[in-house]
Formats: C-alpha cells, sequence, structure tokens
C-alpha cells in the first residue's frame, strides 16, 4: 500500500470488508515523575526564572547582650532555569485509510479522517509526549532530540566536576543485594536533609522492581525469612498501589530514570520548568482540506520543557 505523508506511517493491513472495534498502540512508559508531585514543578515561565538560593555561615548565632550586634555571613546565589521549546507535527493522509479498516465510515473522495481515529490520534500523541518527557527529564541530553540535559545528566556533571552532588558507585543490582546498595544512599543522605518530609528515594523501574522482590522474601537469603517476605504473603504481597519506604524514606517508581541509577534528595532539588504545563497534554489535530485543498489532516503539540537542580551539596548520585 502506497502511503502519500510528509511523516512517515507503516500501515500493515489485514483488511477483509469490515473494521474490528478500536485500536491498540504500544503501551507507552508512564509519566510518573511529573505526575506523582515528587519533583518541583514551575509554571508559566515566559523565558526564564532565576530561584534565588540563601544560605548562612555557623555564626548565624552568638551570646546574647545589650547592644545589636551583626553576626554571621548571608551568601545569596541563584539558579537559572531556561525551559526549551519542543514540539510535535504529524502528517495523516485521508486517502491511506478509505481501502482500509476505515472504509465504511469514510464515504466518498473528499471525506475526511473518521472522528474515531482522529480521537484516538491525539490520545497516542499525548501518552507518546508524557513517557518521551518521562525519560527526558532524567536522561535528556541538550544533543537529543528534546534540547535538554536532564537531572541526571546534570547530577553527574556535578560529581565529576566536585560541584557538590555526592557520587556512590553503583553496582550490578539484584533483589538479593538491593537493600545493601540503597543502604549506601541512605548512608550518605546529609543530615541538612534526612528526616526532612519532602526527601525521596528515586528508584528506576529495574531496581524498583528488585526491592519489591527482596521484600517478597526471595531475595533475603541467609535469613529465616527467605521465602514468607512481607506479612507471610511472600510474592503475592504486593499489589501495584502501595506506598514503599526504605529505613523510612519514601520510595518514588520513576520509568525515565537509567536503569542502573538512583537519586536521593528532596523535591525542591528537583525543579522542572515550562511555559505552562497544560501545553504538553494540548493537541490538535487540523483538517488542511479548507485551507491548502489537500487530503492531509496535520497533528501539532507545542510547549517547552527544561530541568535544573537546586542545592546539588544535598543530592546523592548512584551512578
Amino acid at each position: 500500500m502506497k502511503v502519500d505523508l510528509g511523516t512517515t506511517m507503516n500501515i500493515n493491513s489485514s483488511y477483509s470488508g469490515k473494521a474490528s472495534a478500536g485500536y491498540l498502540s504500544a503501551a507507552l512508559l508512564a509519566g510518573k515523575t511529573l505526575s506523582s508531585n515528587v519533583v518541583d514543578i514551575r509554571d508559566n515561565i515566559a523565558y526564564k526564572e532565576v530561584i534565588q538560593v540563601l544560605s548562612s555561615d555557623a555564626n548565624l548565632i552568638k551570646p546574647g547582650s545589650c547592644d545589636f550586634s551583626p553576626s554571621g555571613t548571608l551568601t545569596e546565589s541563584e539558579i537559572t532555569l531556561t525551559p526549551a521549546e519542543i514540539m510535535v507535527n504529524l502528517e495523516v493522509c485521508a486517502k491511506n485509510f478509505r481501502s482500509s479498516w476505515e472504509s465504511l465510515q469514510m464515504k466518498g473522495i473528499n471525506s475526511k479522517l473518521p472522528q474515531s481515529f482522529g480521537q484516538f490520534i491525539l490520545e497516542h500523541v499525548v501518552l507518546k509526549t508524557a513517557a518521551a518527557m518521562e525519560t527526558a527529564v532524567w536522561q535528556g541530553t541538550q544533543a537529543g532530540d528534546i534540547p535538554f540535559d536532564g537531572f541526571e545528566v546534570l547530577a553527574n556533571a556535578s560529581a565529576a566536576a566536585g560541584t557538590g552532588v555526592t557520587l556512590v558507585a553503583k553496582a550490578a543490582v539484584t533483589a538479593s543485594n538491593v537493600t545493601t546498595e540503597l543502604g549506601k544512599l541512605v548512608t550518605n543522605c546529609p543530615d541538612t536533609i534526612y528526616g526532612s518530609e519532602d526527601v525521596f528515594l528515586y528508584l528506576p523501574t529495574a531496581i524498583y522492581k528488585n526491592y519489591v522482590t527482596s521484600l517478597g522474601g526471595f531475595g533475603a537469603a541467609g535469613t529465616s525469612n527467605v521465602t514468607s517476605g512481607f506479612e507471610d504473603k511472600g510474592q503475592m504481597w504486593y499489589r501495584n498501589q502501595q506506598e514503599l519506604y526504605f529505613d523510612g524514606i519514601p520510595v518514588v517508581h520513576c520509568p525515565g530514570m537509567t536503569s542502573t541509577d538512583a537519586i536521593l534528595t528532596t523535591k525542591s532539588n528537583l525543579i522542572f520548568g515550562t511555559s505552562l504545563y497544560s501545553d504538553l497534554n494540548n493537541v490538535s489535530i487540523i483538517d488542511q482540506g479548507p485551507i491548502t485543498g489537500s487530503q492531509n489532516s496535520r497533528v501539532i503539540l507545542r510547549g517547552s520543557a527544561g530541568v535544573a537542580l537546586g542545592i546539588k551539596e544535598e543530592i546523592v548520585l548512584y551512578s
């Protein structure tokens, strides 16, 4: 089948005269990081936002006296967050679907894409964008399709330059050693944030899976509770809904992270910025027939996004 598209589209059809109900697309990474309220989201940034950071030295408090006597030193620094513009542009030709599954809904040579298929494309683009952003906020690089560096990239650069982020050397994590490895992040957690209500342990899917398995008892070799696990339920204990903790610190599942890395820090130290958060969920499909006389429909999403690290000395990177 010839496909007349600006956008590359592969149509593998077994059409035999009647459309099957519904559409399917490949499963995508969930956009959990931005939807779980575990990072600091800065909305409505027209161009850039300058975040002020204030710190003081150890001489702030001194013995009281009758006179006013200034003490200590205040230091002000700043973090600049400049979201980069991103877009999704697709073009779909109605002609390609008149001889396939949509033929019964498309009457005449001038018929447009069926509404049901157009709606499916819109939903798919929103989900695909969420999946791309999930990976980009952690692993994105300025040289890639999404033009900003992610949290992991910035943290690795800081650790390599010795400018604040604490680096913990990673190992091959399994269900048997995952608690030992996660313990290394807690050991290196700065005292200034330990016990804070917004400190989190951010884990990729692979390490998160191993932690769940270990809590089922099957990764705890060498103990008397090897197979019984949490509440003697073995691998049946987890329902994919429970909140998980490690040494009292909430564990966050972040599918977009590098599979072998992890981060421990506060929510306020992982900053995401955008011109308007709703733009990343706002997709339009525009029929080009009345405009250009073509049979194409264009799918458009435009927005902006970028990330920054807060106080680097309060970030522990397992990498």
